[in-house]
């Protein structure tokens, strides 16, 4: 019988001190699960880790740090063999102007969405083959898929970039031993609006009707998951992740089955 993905045995979090990523981290260890968390704040990891209890390790990294990023992945697979899963959660949202735009923000956000996952995922990327089966998963959003939220330009762009990114990484993976499953959220009461200037606008209980509250995610999140899906959401974003798939998920399908690797050889970069 073929691997489920919940048939990992120890996960490394990313962004797990608080949000989506403590909520998984909770789930995992209730299942019976090690989990690993990181995150940029060594007291808020502390914390995390004496709260969720079985021996929760941490390590302290900026994703979006990618020299620090490789060091403390080759840290983590060396101190701890085992892990077989990588969950990519950690993130930033910045509200942003392109009008006055601040560039050390956007490269902030770049790095953290798009340079820490894919950085990670390729310092894992040949222990997590050692194994009997890896799991990668990607964390995207509903705005990869439809940017409706203006005042983020660059979150929308970073999440469609997460999105695309997780369809091609299955696809050239899908001949090993890693499965890669895509987490998109939707709008959810974590903590992630921190820097507009009402924190609060998308917690439900203060007011956001069409916003998720953790538990809530979680619920449908962890059914995904018991299902064996390589793509997991929840709430609104069920719809919107099935329109994609039927209307331009149809194309990417059609390549991804015609899709061999020796087929693709010719047309790779040229070795230097």
């Amino acid at each position: 019988m073929a691997p489920k993905i919940l048939d990992f045995g120890c996960a490394v979090i990313t962004g797990g001190s608080g949000g989506l990523g403590y909520a998984m981290a909770e789930y995992f260890i209730k299942t019976g699960k090690q989990v690993i968390i990181i995150g940029r704040t060594e007291a808020k990891l502390k914390d995390a880790s004496e709260k969720l209890g079985n021996g929760t390790k941490f390590y302290t990294l900026d994703t979006g740090d990618t020299k620090a990023t490789e060091t403390v992945s080759k840290t983590i697979i060396s101190e701890h063999p085992e892990v077989d899963c990588l969950i990519l959660n950690a993130g930033v949202q910045t509200p942003l102007d392109v009008n006055s735009l601040d560039l050390a923000k956007v490269d902030a956000e770049i790095n953290s969405n798009i340079r820490g996952p894919v950085h990670m995922a390729t310092h894992f990327l040949d222990h997590l083959k050692s194994k009997p089966m890896g799991v990668i998963m990607n964390v995207s959003s509903v705005l990869g898929f439809s940017p409706y939220s203006i005042i983020n330009p660059v979150y929308n762009g970073t999440k469609a970039f997460v999105h695309f990114w997780s369809l091609a990484q299955r696809t050239q993976l899908k001949h090993t031993n890693i499965r890669v499953v895509e987490i998109v959220p939707p709008s959810v009461g974590t903590d992630l609006h921190r820097d507009r200037v009402n924190p609060d606008d998308n917690k439900k209980h203060k007011g956001a009707s069409k916003s998720l509250t953790v538990e809530e995610f979680m619920a449908d999140f962890q059914r995904d998951l018991e299902q064996d899906k390589d793509l997991v959401t929840a709430g609104s974003g069920y719809e919107l992740t099935q329109r994609w798939a039927d209307t331009l998920g149809k194309e990417h399908k059609a390549s991804d089955e015609a899709y061999k690797p020796e087929a693709a050889e010719p047309y790779r970069a040229k070795k230097k």
